[in-house]
């Protein structure tokens, strides 16, 4: 005799709670971007837009780095304070031309993110001890570096990267979103993304399977790196002066909840490159809305929090599924 069990209202829990997950961050940018301009019809101004993809470039770029290191479940702490470090020498070298302070910045960055790598890689510490580790020194040596004070920067192709526009879009702006496609390919459409993502779901399996597990754990760390150095070098360009003391600051918090926000889960295993460009506009958008209407940042930091738990939520439910 046959027994008949009915599933159908589980089965449409599990559906609606799989197409939140999946495509929730994308509603949710949405629905917000609805309200702002219901709220403010100059919301949608290109003067605004254009202010808005500002500010968010750089924590875009940061998030990318910081999502490839999530999806080896992994965490990275020390991107602010390499956007600090990379801030401080590029006067130094400006001297000697764009090009020299950028590189500068970007080895920077590089090292930094090896250096990190290389502490979860071969001496197995935690990646938050080790990235925490970093995030102190770094940004205390880029204080030493900048001689504790903010210096003015007046290189025109720097200022003019840091402010100009192509076809109405910052190119700041196009910057990260070529970086976007490159990291989306990157996990896509490579080994190494393949390797990253096998990786994140279980490193153990992965060591035994013949994976080259340090190097792809390096690799990634040394990638956030250069895009946090990257990210420094464009803050600097667009504020016209660097400042080790204040620039960079919560930047790892900032890109840690766009990446999560994005759908990226927490224990690794999974990279969502689009998501993470729509998790960082979401947050930029709570964050305007909310300035703009004279909402007190103590509001708006409980509102963002209120929002990271529930993502976290979500994407431990997608990573136990």
């Amino acid at each position: 005799m046959t027994s008949l069990t009915w599933t159908g209202p589980a089965l449409d829990r599990a559906r609606a709670r799989r197409l939140l997950q999946e495509y929730g961050v994308y509603a949710a940018l949405a629905v917000l971007f609805v309200i702002a301009v219901g709220l403010d019809t100059s919301f949608v101004q290109m003067s605004n837009i254009r202010v808005q993809l500002f500010q968010v470039a750089p924590t875009l770029l940061v998030a990318l780095g910081m999502a490839l290191v999530i999806g080896t479940e992994g965490i990275d702490l020390s991107v602010g304070a390499v956007i600090a470090l990379s801030a401080s020498v590029v006067p130094l070298y400006l001297g000697y031309g764009l090009f020299p302070a950028v590189l500068m910045a970007l080895l920077l960055g590089a090292a930094s993110g090896a250096v990190g790598g290389a502490m979860v890689a071969f001496a197995r510490i935690q990646p938050i001890v080790a990235t925490l580790s970093l995030m102190i020194g770094g940004r205390g040596l880029a204080e030493l570096v900048n001689g504790n004070s903010a210096k003015p920067v007046t290189q025109t192709t720097l200022l003019d990267l840091g402010s100009n526009s192509l076809a109405g879009i910052p190119e700041m702006a196009w910057i990260a979103g070529v970086c976007a496609l490159l990291t989306g390919l990157l996990v896509r459409r490579t080994t190494f993304g393949r390797q990253l993502v096998s990786i994140g779901d279980n490193r153990q399996a992965s060591r035994l399977s013949g994976l080259p597990v340090r190097r792809v754990l390096i690799t990634v760390y040394v990638i956030s790196g250069v895009l946090a150095a990257l990210a420094g070098v464009l803050i600097v360009g667009h504020g016209a002066e660097a400042d080790p003391a204040n620039q960079g600051l919560n930047m790892e918090l900032n890109a840690i909840t766009a990446v999560v926000v994005g759908g990226t889960p927490l224990s690794g295993g999974r990279v969502r490159v689009l998501g993470t460009v729509a998790g960082a506009l979401f947050m930029q958008l709570i964050t305007a809305v909310l300035t703009q209407h004279n909402v007190h940042t103590s509001y708006t930091q409980i509102v963002e929090a209120a929002i990271i738990c529930f993502a976290v939520y979500a994407s431990q439910e997608r990573g136990t599924r």
